[in-house]
């Protein structure tokens, strides 16, 4: 009996992984949309000026420019990831 439930839990675990992954390729392409969006609002509506950084200066706008290519490339590597894992998920089913 238990070793059923086990299993039935199993299976449901692969159904969730599966469509989350669905859901994960279905909001990708809007993610990156409005990452480059934000990006180009940044860009025109920050002022221009200058920080300096280890002595060297640095255009204010380009800091959150910075901070948001770095979500955007984590989004890209948890969809990346995702996609290895699913891979892994129907290769030992």
């Amino acid at each position: 009996m238990r070793e059923e439930q086990q299993e039935a839990r199993a299976r449901d675990d692969r159904d969730r992984l599966k469509r989350s992954g669905a859901d994960l390729d279905k909001r990708f392409p809007v993610a990156l949309a409005l990452y480059a969006l934000l990006g180009v609002l940044v860009w025109f509506t920050m002022g221009e000026g200058n920080v300096l950084v280890y002595g060297k200066p640095v255009e204010m706008r380009l800091i959150p420019l910075i901070i948001i290519g770095g979500l955007a490339l984590r989004t890209v590597l948890a969809r990346s990831a995702e996609k290895i894992r699913r891979g892994g998920e129907n290769n030992s089913s």
